[in-house]
């Protein structure tokens, strides 16, 4: 069964103006929707076209450089997914009592979290990702460049945020810390970082 471009979880202008409109027309529009279409055309009558997203990518990884394409575009296509369901409008902020006290205690404090985070993405070399994972019961921050993501590590991504150039350029041009600053006080949401916590 072929692969779908997944509806954005939210209006297409209820991220402004930390995120426009225009921005989320390409990024999810164009970009996200050619991974979708490059996996189905990988995967067309072949075995693989039956595998859940996270089964591709677990093979795929076992089996590189031969199945580079593959990984490429499904950790893309599960990378961009799990990109918008962090964002939220009005969101930013701390979160919630448990996921806080989590924060605390593996990073020191809320503040010292948020500055490794950003750290973490503004000093990602090119394109790639910072994440928020759960590592062998213990909330770690990484980073990940172009397609690769922590599911390949055997880590649980919380909360993620895309610094390819695509996701931020036309609103912040070449100002990443701001964008990632933004995220952070605006943008996060939250309730889906618990939720995939629980």
């Amino acid at each position: 069964m072929a692969f779908e471009l997944p509806p954005l979880p939210f209006a297409i202008d209820a991220l402004e103006p930390h995120i426009s409109a225009r921005t989320l027309e390409f990024h999810h529009g164009k970009h996200h929707a050619a991974y979708v279409n490059n996996l189905n055309g990988l995967i067309k009558d072949t075995d693989l076209a039956s595998k859940s997203l996270e089964e591709l990518i677990h093979i795929a990884a076992a089996d590189l450089p031969a199945k580079q394409g593959i990984f490429n575009n499904a950790a893309q296509v599960w990378n961009h997914t799990f990109f918008w369901n962090s964002l939220t409008k009005g969101g930013g902020g701390q979160p919630g009592p448990h996921l806080l006290a989590r924060i605390e205690t593996d990073f020191g404090g809320f503040e010292a979290f948020k500055t490794e985070f950003k750290n973490a993405a503004v000093t990602q070399f090119g394109s790639g990702w910072a994440w928020l994972v759960e590592d062998a019961g213990k909330l770690k921050i990484t980073k990940t460049a172009n397609a690769d993501l922590p599911l390949a590590h055997g880590q649980k991504a919380l909360l993620t945020i895309d610094v390819w150039e695509h996701a931020y350029y036309l609103d912040w041009q070449n100002r990443r810390p701001d964008f990632i600053q933004a995220f952070l006080d605006h943008l996060v949401n939250w309730s889906f970082v618990e939720a995939n916590l629980n």
